[in-house]
């Protein structure tokens, strides 16, 4: 199932409000980014007790029930999590996961809201959940009387979104602030190896366990846990946020000029760390067209010439860093920007050419 229009965590409960008290709703998304979650809040929002069936664990039979007799006839007596005299959300979780039997065993529950005699009460909603088959997650094809009788809504990772609730919920500060820094690394594409990746889960997770150390953490210990929850590449560069935060290095006092770029070679990951946030900073910053540039980007981007320049004499591989392209090969940075370094700093220019 391929996203046209997706929707962020903080739109969905909107969304779910006026869709899934009227029809059946199936929430696609990448694993870790708060499914699950975001219905149960949204059950709560409602008053309903969420009832969570996972497609993976059920056999038809657990939906259907077992046979019993009644005035001497036989019916089917559906389970007692689903039978339910009072109305409450139903939330089918790795409905695409399951097996095509209990996918087919669903159908008449998704669409006419009943199990045989049984029917959910008035007031209830049905909200089923799974991952795409992009994501290298375990997921089945969908039969297209299924996708027929849902409503298909498509969840995004936000990290204005994630960051909102984390302000709120006890999520570590090293956490929190790095993402404030590094909001792309909130979430990163599921790999194809079996290996961590960053997702708001992976964050929460790792926000969990260093809460559970305290801060006295040792490094090895925090690497042992970032390398463990995160993508490599953001398990690293969290790491060296850390060491920022103890050494008293920070971004903003190298662009006030009251630290210099750490020199040390023992610093070469905080280094790093630095230059890429550095970049991330520009680009989010500089503005497109010179003409449009503030004071505040004017001078941003003067006293950005001047701090590649000393970061080209500790490492020109971080000052390249700076100024690459994109991963489409396409520049990151401001084309009147990078016009100006290559005239300013022509050494740098050339090593990036």
């Amino acid at each position: 199932m391929q996203a046209i229009v997706t929707v962020t965590p903080a739109q969905l409960p909107e969304v779910l409000l006026h869709v899934a008290v009227v029809r059946p709703v199936f929430l696609w998304g990448a694993p870790g980014i708060g499914k699950s979650s975001l219905v149960r809040q949204f059950a709560g929002s409602l008053g309903l007790e969420c009832v969570t069936l996972l497609g993976t664990q059920l056999a038809p039979e657990d939906l259907i029930g077992v046979p019993e007799l009644a005035g001497g006839k036989s019916r089917f007596a559906p389970p007692e999590t689903i039978a339910r005299d009072e109305p409450y959300c139903l939330f089918l979780d790795e409905l695409n996961a399951s097996p095509p039997e209990v996918q087919k065993a669903f159908y008449s529950l998704i669409l006419d809201r009943r199990i045989g005699a049984y029917e959910l009460p008035e007031g209830s909603v049905v909200i089923g959940a799974g991952n795409r088959a992009t994501d290298n997650a375990l997921a089945r094809p969908m039969a297209s009387a299924l996708v027929n009788r849902l409503v298909h809504v498509h969840l995004r990772a936000s990290a204005d979104d994630w960051l909102a609730w984390a302000a709120g919920s006890g999520i570590h500060p090293w956490v929190l602030q790095y993402l404030v820094q590094r909001p792309d690394h909130l979430w990163s594409p599921p790999p194809k190896t079996e290996e961590p990746f960053s997702s708001p889960r992976a964050w929460h997770m790792l926000s969990d366990v260093i809460h559970s150390y305290g801060d006295d953490i040792d490094d090895e210990t925090l690497a042992v846990l970032a390398f463990g929850t995160l993508t490599r590449n953001h398990a690293s560069a969290f790491r060296a946020y850390v060491k920022t935060v103890r050494h008293a290095f920070d971004l903003d006092a190298v662009l006030k000029g009251e630290v210099s770029w750490p020199r040390e070679p023992e610093q070469r990951d905080l280094l790093y760390f630095l230059s890429e946030t550095f970049r991330a900073r520009l680009i989010k910053e500089l503005p497109a067209d010179r003409r449009g540039a503030s004071a505040r980007g004017r001078d941003l981007a003067f006293r950005a010439k001047a701090l590649l320049v000393e970061l080209a004499e500790i490492s020109l591989e971080c000052a390249q860093l700076v100024i690459a392209n994109d991963d489409d090969g396409a520049p990151a940075l401001p084309a009147w920007f990078l016009v100006e370094v290559g005239r300013d700093l022509p050494r740098l220019a050339a090593a990036r050419s």
